[in-house]
């Protein structure tokens, strides 16, 4: 086996549906337990020396960096935020938005410290330059323009007032997307970022969470304008959703997406969407997740190389979890799947 090296422009070929030196490796996560183990050291989320580290060695050409409202930056107890919240929780917490939900009504939404909100936290991509090896990008994760708005308004009220008052939860949808776009332009600043993923669950096992109208009347004009200035500025547009897609996937490429992510194969054949609109858009991951938790390495290896025998070659594949490798994947099983794909992905494939 060649010396693992990584190289952005690998998956930049792959993405142009041509056929690189190998199949690219790619993950928007891999749980820290999992890096500590492969690095024989403990990773921790500050320690990003050996994140690099890991995701070089792994055979990666890019590391995931997340920014975006779910994480702020300067959140405190003492911050506009934390005080919101335990006005509206009557108990005193961290900034977290999938424990509370906190706007309601007008009055919620003209209150809300949306400034405070904004200030994200970007300091890990600046921090990472020193330590990135020639060829390796930053993946820079963001969106969640859906998601953050149901999770602020709270499930339930989001549905009521989509009916009732769409007016008003457009407004939030806009709030939302303003920041998450100042993001995208600051991310266009920073060196070495080769990709923007919009991570945003839309649908679920049985289909979409809202019905097509209301996504392309609330969700998908947004992420067409991000990935308009992503590749604007010369960077690759990925987006990332659990679930059946099929209803709207022809949005989804109409958005400009470069790659879906990641082809969850509880819910979609990845065969039919090469088959479809895999002359269109890159696919990414796949490799059940199911089967990197309970099944045998030789189970997980036969089934990656089933994935690169039909549906690596021509290109416009990368392989990896059909969501992510949480810290209930065994890994063993994360190593055969990525050790097959060293050993059998160089193309032309032949296996």
């Amino acid at each position: 086996m060649s010396e693992i090296r990584p190289d952005f422009s690998r998956v930049a070929t792959t993405l142009q549906h041509k056929e690189p030196d190998r199949v690219p490796l790619a993950e928007i996560l891999v749980c820290y337990e999992i890096q500590s183990q492969f690095l024989g050291r403990k990773v921790t989320d500050d320690d990003l020396r050996s994140q690099v580290e890991f995701w070089s060695q792994a055979g990666y050409d890019f590391i995931p960096l997340t920014v975006g409202m779910m994480n702020p930056g300067g959140v405190t107890k003492d911050s506009q935020i934390s005080k919101l919240l335990s006005r509206l929780a009557k108990e005193d917490q961290d900034w977290n938005l999938e424990r509370q939900s906190w706007i309601h009504s007008e009055k919620d939404f003209d209150e809300f410290p949306w400034d405070e909100a904004a200030q994200l936290d970007f300091s890990k991509f600046y921090e990472v330059q020193k330590y990135l090896p020639a060829g390796m990008k930053i993946l820079a994760t963001s969106g969640k323009i859906f998601t953050l708005t149901w999770l602020l308004l709270g499930f339930e009220n989001f549905g009521v007032k989509l009916l009732l008052e769409p007016e008003f939860v457009g407004r939030v949808f806009a709030k939302i997307a303003q920041i998450q776009f100042d993001a995208v332009e600051r991310i266009k600043s920073i060196p070495n970022v080769g990709a923007v993923i919009a991570v945003d669950d839309i649908a679920f096992g049985s289909g979409l969470i809202l019905r097509p109208e209301h996504l392309r009347r609330h969700v998908f004009p947004w992420y067409k304008e991000m990935a308009r200035r992503c590749h604007e500025a010369g960077l690759y547009f990925f987006f990332h959703s659990d679930g059946v897609l099929w209803d709207v996937m022809d949005d989804l490429i109409d958005i400009g997406i470069d790659a879906l992510h990641p082809i969850d194969p509880t819910c979609l054949d990845i065969n039919e969407v090469k088959r479809r609109v895999g002359d269109r858009i890159c696919l990414m991951g796949n490799i059940s997740n199911e089967l990197l938790m309970m099944g045998t390495p030789e189970e997980v290896a036969e089934l990656t190389k089933k994935r690169l025998r039909e549906i690596a070659p021509g290109g416009g594949y990368c392989l990896g979890a059909g969501n992510s490798v949480p810290d209930w994947a065994r890994f063993e099983n994360y190593m055969a799947m990525r050790e097959t794909v060293l050993k059998y992905g160089r193309y032309p494939i032949r296996i």
